[in-house]
C-alpha cells in the first residue's frame, strides 16, 4: 500500500473538507464564547451547529440548502416540544412513538431525508429529559436555534465562495475508485493469481464504483452551474465525469481468459511487464483523482507510450521464439489483450488531456444527452409515496417499527434508577446510530460502535489523566472532532473512537473532574443500547436479505438481456443512438452492483437465513461475467468495422433465447417451445475455416518478423466469436443455476 497516496486521498477528500467545515463552525464560536465566559450558558449553540452540520449530505446545492433550512426549523421545534413535555410521562412516550415512527419513515424519500430523520431523533434523545434546557426552556431553545442557523450561514458562505468544490471532489473520488479497480485487474497478470478471490474483489469494487457514480450523477447533472453554464471549468468537470464512466466501461471490457493466458504465457516476462504497467497507470489515475479533489495541478510522471513500446517489444521477441501454426491462436489472444490495454491507455491519455484545461476540447462538449435520464431514482415528496409504504411489505415501514420499539425499550431501561444511569440519552443515541434497515449493517455497526467507544473512552481517560494544559486539550478536541466528522462515512469505528474522545473532552471543559462518571456511563449506555438494538433487529419484523434475492435477480437478468440485444443491434446496423446505449449499460451495471451488494450483506445474516447462499453466489458471478463479456463485445460493435464472417442474427436469437429463458424462470412465466428451440440453433460462422486456412498458410511460409501494433481482421472475428460463445455458455450455466434455485424455493415453500 502506498501510504503517502492514501494520506493525500483522505486529506483532499470531501469527507475531511466537510469534517473541517463542521468542526470549525462548532469550535470557533465555542472559543469566542469561552473567552467571554459564556460557554456554559450558551453550550446549546455549538451543539445545534453540529447537528445541522451532520445533515449536510453531498448533492445539488438546492437540495442541500433546503434540507438545512428544514433541519434548522425542525430541530428547534423538536427541542422545544421535548423540553416542554419532559415532566409528563404519557406525553414523552407519545412523542417517542410519533417522532420515532415519522422520522424513520421519511427514509422512503431517499438517503438525504433518512439522514435528516436520524439526526432529528438524536435531537429528541438529547432533549428528552430536559437536562440541557434548565429552567428557562424558551431561552435555551432559542440559543439552540441560533446554533442551528449558524451552520446554515456558514454553508451559504462557503458554497458561494467555492461553487465547484464538491463536484470536483466527487469526480476525483470516481477516479480514485477506478484506480483501485485497475489495481485488482492488474493482479490477474501477476504470478499465480487467485482467480476466485480477485473476482470477489472486483465485484466488491464494482459496488463502490456504482455508489460513487450514482452520487456524482446527482451532483453533476443537477448542479446548475455545471449543466447550464458554459465556463471552461464547468464543461471540463462534466467531461471528466463522462470520461470516467467510459473508462470504467473500458476496464470492464478488458475481461479475458486469464487461466489460459497464465498457462501459456505465465513463464514469460511479458505478463510481469503488463502487471507493472497497469500498476503505474493506476498510480497516475490516483494522482489525477487527488489533484481533482485538492484543486492542485496534475502532472503526469509515466510516459505511457514508452512503457507500451517496451511491452510490445517483449511480445514480439517472445513471438519470434515461440510462434508457429500451433500457437497461432495463443498469440492472437495475447495481441487482443495488448490492444485492450492500448485502448485503456488511449482513454486515460484523453482524460489527462481534458484535465489539462484544453479550451478547445472543453468548448466542443456537446453530448446531446438528456442528463435527467441518468439520475438515480428518487421518490417525489408527496403524501401518496409516504402512505403507500404503510404496509408490512415495505422495508421502510418495518424499519420504522423497529426504531420506534427500540427507542421505547431504551427509554424505559434508562428510567430504571437501579442502574444508576447518568446520561440516559446515550442509550437512545446508540440505538439510532446502530439500527439500520439491513440486519447485516446493524450487526456490523453494533460491533464497530462497541469497539470504537471502548477504545475512545480509554484513550480519553488517559489524556485527561496525564494532560492538564487547556490549550493542548482544546487542540486534541478540535482534531478529534474533525476526524470524527470526516470518518463517519468511510470508517465508522474510527469515527466513534474520535467521537468518544471529543465528547469526553467537551464534558471535561464544561464540568472538570467528572471523567470517572462519564467513563462509566458511556460504556454502560453503549452496551445497553447495543443489546437492545441487536434484540430488536433480530426479533422485530426483520428484513432478511434472501427475501430480496429474487427481485434483484429479475432486474439484473432483464437488464443484461436488454444490454446484450442493444449491442447485437449495433452489429446488425439498426438505427441506434448513444444515449440508449449509455442507459442500457448503466442499468446493467447498477443492477449487477445492487445484486452483489445484496449478496455481501446476506453473508452477515444469521446462518439459518442464508438461503441457498452458494447458488446466489453463482448467480452473481455469472451475471458479472455476462455483463463484462457483453461490454467487451460492445467495443467491436461500436468500432464501425464490418464482420460479415459472423452470423450475428442467429447469435442474437440463440443467446437472447437463453437469457430470456432465465428471465422467464425468475418471473415464473411459461415459454413456448419455439424459444427453447431457438437457444439450440447453430450460427453459420466462417471463423473456423478462415483460421484453418491461415494455419495452412503458415505451414508453407516463413514467419514474418514484422512488428505491427495493429490487430488483424482474423483476430477480431475470432475474439468476437469467442465472446459470443462465452456469453452463451455462461447464460446457459446461469439458467441451470436458476432452475436449481427455484426447485429449492418450491421445496422450502411446501415444507
Amino acid at each position: 500500500m502506498n501510504y503517502s497516496s492514501e494520506l493525500k486521498k483522505f486529506l483532499t477528500s470531501q469527507y475531511i473538507y466537510s469534517g473541517v467545515r463542521i468542526a470549525l463552525a462548532v469550535v470557533i464560536p465555542s472559543i469566542i464564547l469561552a473567552q467571554l465566559g459564556l460557554l456554559k450558558e450558551f453550550f446549546l449553540f455549538p451543539l445545534g451547529t453540529s447537528f445541522v452540520g451532520l445533515t449536510d449530505q453531498p448533492g445539488p446545492f438546492i437540495r442541500r440548502r433546503n434540507t438545512l433550512l428544514i433541519s434548522v426549523v425542525t430541530f428547534f421545534l423538536i427541542a422545544l416540544i421535548a423540553s416542554l413535555v419532559k415532566d409528563f410521562p404519557v406525553a414523552v412516550y407519545l412523542e417517542i412513538i410519533i417522532f420515532g415512527f415519522f422520522f424513520s419513515m421519511i427514509g422512503v424519500y431517499g438517503l438525504r431525508l433518512a439522514v435528516f430523520g436520524s439526526i432529528a431523533l438524536v435531537v429528541l434523545s438529547i432533549f428528552i429529559d430536559g437536562h440541557l434546557t434548565g429552567n428557562d426552556i424558551f431561552k435555551s431553545s432559542f440559543i439552540f436555534f441560533l446554533g442551528c442557523l449558524w451552520f446554515f450561514v456558514v454553508f451559504m458562505i462557503v458554497t458561494r465562495l467555492q461553487p465547484y468544490k464538491l463536484a470536483s471532489q466527487v469526480v476525483g473520488e470516481n477516479y480514485l475508485e477506478l484506480a483501485d479497480y485497475l489495481r485488482i485487474k492488474a493482479k490477474y497478470y501477476s504470478k499465480n493469481p487467485d482467480y476466485e478471490a480477485l473476482l470477489n474483489q472486483l465485484i466488491s469494487q464494482q459496488i463502490k464504483i456504482k455508489n460513487h457514480q450514482e452520487d456524482t450523477r446527482e451532483i453533476v447533472f443537477k448542479t446548475r452551474q455545471i449543466v447550464n453554464e458554459s465556463t471552461t471549468q464547468s464543461r471540463i468537470l462534466m467531461l471528466m465525469f463522462l470520461n470516467s464512466i467510459d473508462l470504467y466501461d473500458k476496464l470492464l471490457t478488458s475481461e479475458n481468459d486469464y487461466k489460459r493466458m497464465n498457462l501459456v504465457f505465465g513463464d514469460s516476462a511479458l505478463l510481469q511487464k503488463i502487471y507493472y504497467f497497469l500498476l503505474l497507470m493506476a498510480d497516475e489515475i490516483t494522482n489525477l483523482g487527488i489533484s481533482l479533489q485538492s484543486g492542485a495541478e496534475f502532472r503526469q510522471i509515466t510516459n505511457f507510450d514508452e512503457e507500451l513500446k517496451n511491452i510490445y517489444d517483449e511480445f514480439f521477441d517472445y513471438r519470434a521464439k515461440k510462434f508457429s501454426p500451433d500457437t497461432l491462436e495463443d498469440f492472437m489472444m495475447m495481441r487482443q489483450i495488448l490492444m485492450r490495454i492500448t485502448e485503456i491507455t488511449d482513454e486515460v491519455k484523453t482524460i489527462f488531456k481534458v484535465n489539462s484545461q484544453d479550451q478547445k476540447l472543453a468548448k466542443s462538449l456537446s453530448t446531446g444527452l438528456d442528463y435527467s435520464k441518468f439520475l438515480p431514482k428518487e421518490e417525489k415528496l408527496n403524501r401518496k409515496v409516504f402512505l403507500s409504504n404503510f404496509s408490512l411489505d415495505s422495508s421502510h415501514f418495518r424499519h420504522a417499527v423497529r426504531v420506534t420499539v427500540a427507542l421505547l425499550l431504551g427509554y424505559i431501561v434508562s428510567r430504571f434508577s437501579i442502574l444508576g444511569i447518568g446520561h440516559s440519552y446515550w442509550i437512545l443515541i446508540t440505538i439510532i446510530a446502530i439500527l439500520k434497515p439491513a440486519y447485516a449493517t446493524t450487526k456490523h455497526r453494533n460491533l464497530l460502535r462497541l469497539y470504537g467507544t471502548a477504545a475512545g473512552a480509554v484513550i480519553a481517560y488517559i489524556l485527561l489523566y496525564f494532560i492538564q494544559e487547556p490549550t493542548a486539550l482544546l487542540v486534541i478536541l478540535l482534531l478529534s472532532m474533525i476526524l470524527c466528522f470526516s470518518l463517519l462515512k468511510s470508517s465508522y469505528s474510527w469515527a466513534v473512537l474520535f467521537m468518544t474522545i471529543y465528547i469526553f473532552l467537551s464534558f471535561n471543559f464544561l464540568n472538570p473532574g467528572n471523567v470517572n462518571l462519564i467513563f462509566k456511563d458511556r460504556l454502560i449506555d453503549t452496551i445497553i443500547g447495543g443489546v437492545i438494538t441487536f434484540l430488536v433487529a433480530y426479533f422485530v419484523l426483520p428484513v432478511w436479505e434472501h427475501t430480496q434475492n429474487l427481485d434483484l435477480m429479475k432486474k439484473s437478468s432483464k437488464s443484461n438481456l436488454d444490454y446484450f440485444c442493444l449491442v447485437m443491434d449495433h452489429f446488425l446496423k439498426k438505427d441506434l443512438n448513444d444515449e440508449d446505449f449509455r442507459l442500457k449499460r448503466k442499468s446493467a451495471i447498477i443492477n449487477l452492483a445492487n445484486l452483489s451488494d445484496n449478496f455481501q450483506r446476506m453473508i452477515s445474516d444469521p446462518k439459518n437465513q442464508q438461503r441457498k447462499l452458494e447458488t446466489v453466489h453463482q448467480f452473481v458471478t455469472t451475471t458479472h461475467l455476462i455483463t463484462a463479456y457483453t461490454a467487451s463485445l460492445s467495443q467491436y460493435a461500436k468500432s464501425g468495422h464490418e464482420f460479415p464472417e459472423i452470423d450475428f442474427q442467429n447469435w442474437k436469437i440463440k443467446i437472447s433465447a437463453e437469457l430470456l429463458r432465465t428471465s422467464s424462470l425468475l418471473c415464473q412465466q411459461d415459454l413456448d417451445e419455439q424459444i427453447r428451440s431457438e437457444s439450440h440453433i447453430k450460427p453459420e460462422d466462417q471463423v473456423f475455416d478462415l483460421l484453418e486456412k491461415r494455419k495452412a498458410e503458415l505451414e508453407n511460409q516463413v514467419i514474418s518478423d514484422e512488428r505491427k501494433f495493429g490487430i488483424s481482421h482474423l483476430t477480431e472475428i475470432k475474439n468476437i466469436k469467442e465472446l459470443l460463445e462465452l456469453i452463451y455458455d455462461v447464460a446457459k450455466d446461469q439458467r441451470k443455476i436458476i432452475e436449481e434455485y427455484l426447485i429449492h424455493q418450491s421445496t422450502t415453500a411446501k415444507q
